[in-house]
């Protein structure tokens, strides 16, 4: 099967090269030309423009895009010019459902079909295949079925087709959320095993012996390991996390939904505060207990 690819990064780029490597010819696209010189030595047909990767393609057509959520309407937009009838267009981006769905009811009044892939991989997908969570027609979901088989962990597990358009980026969304409070809580418990001093634990090695028989065992607690033994005390890392923006939807989702997600929102919460290097409520505080109680507070050198 062929496709054109939009948006090279390291996890597009990954991308095509497992797509060459089960047989698909792929058609690879980016603004940038390293990346599109990057791609074709993984096996993609360098494609200078939008127009001339729409043109190396054979109808029906099949564009995937892997670019950033902000960029996603413009692209689409440029796309749907030069796209025919029955073309298929599929985000494997982080976008927000809801816009998923808007995007799928513009394009269908062009009869073009929307597709939305929730991604999940990484930078392992190359080697371990790629969580696929797909909303759709069923029967376009069906048409791709060959890509999804190439890219997923194997062709039976690790994909299917969660519901209509807009799904696929929702199940991502809650993915997502998930991740954060897992990650924290790994993170949490591993403070405090840091911070128990008189024991001088190795943290590393309790994230080894977790790893194998725990019920807290997950490819996050192998990283966690590999992470620790490449960086025992992380030194050469700030305390500064970011955000890809599905956890804040997560959690503006369950307010919407009227559902108790306190542990995502906490999650999402502890990352906001990791950026703040001034911390004006925490001053604040400090100031007020020394308000109503005259306790002492430390000033600024």
């Amino acid at each position: 099967m062929e496709l054109g690819m939009i948006g090279l990064g390291r996890m597009g780029g990954n991308m095509v090269e497992r797509l060459v490597n089960g047989g698909h010819r792929v058609v690879g696209y980016s603004r940038t030309a390293e990346k599109r010189r990057q791609a074709v030595e993984k096996g993609a047909i360098e494609a200078n423009s939008l127009p001339a990767l729409v043109d190396a393609l054979s109808p029906p057509r099949v564009v995937w895009l892997m670019v950033p959520h902000p960029a996603v309407d413009e692209v689409v937009e440029e796309l749907s010019s030069s796209l025919t009838p029955a073309d298929v267009v599929v985000d494997g981006g982080n976008s927000f459902y809801k816009d998923s769905v808007r995007r799928a009811a513009q394009l269908a009044s062009k009869d073009i079909h929307f597709v939305d892939v929730g991604t999940s991989g990484g930078v392992w997908g190359l080697t371990e295949g790629y969580s696929l969570m797909v909303g759709g027609e069923k029967m376009v979901v069906e048409q791709l079925r060959p890509i999804l088989e190439a890219l997923a962990p194997a062709p039976d597990r690790g994909w299917g087709h969660v519901g209509p358009p807009g799904a696929g980026h929702f199940v991502k969304m809650i993915h997502n959320g998930i991740e954060y409070g897992l990650m924290q809580a790994y993170a949490e418990g591993f403070g405090i095993m840091e911070r128990k001093k008189e024991f001088d634990l190795d943290c590393q090695k309790v994230a080894e012996i977790w790893c194998h028989g725990s019920v807290i065992r997950s490819w996050l607690l192998e990283l966690t390991a590999q992470v620790m033994a490449e960086s025992p005390n992380l030194d050469d890392v700030a305390p500064y996390v970011e955000d890809s923006g599905e956890g804040r939807w997560t959690v503006l989702e369950a307010i919407d939904l009227d559902q108790s997600a306190p542990i995502i929102t906490m999650a999402l919460l502890q990352r906001l505060r990791s950026r703040d290097q001034k911390s004006f409520p925490d001053r604040l505080l400090a100031a007020l207990r020394n308000q109503f109680g005259g306790h002492d507070f430390r000033r600024k050198e």
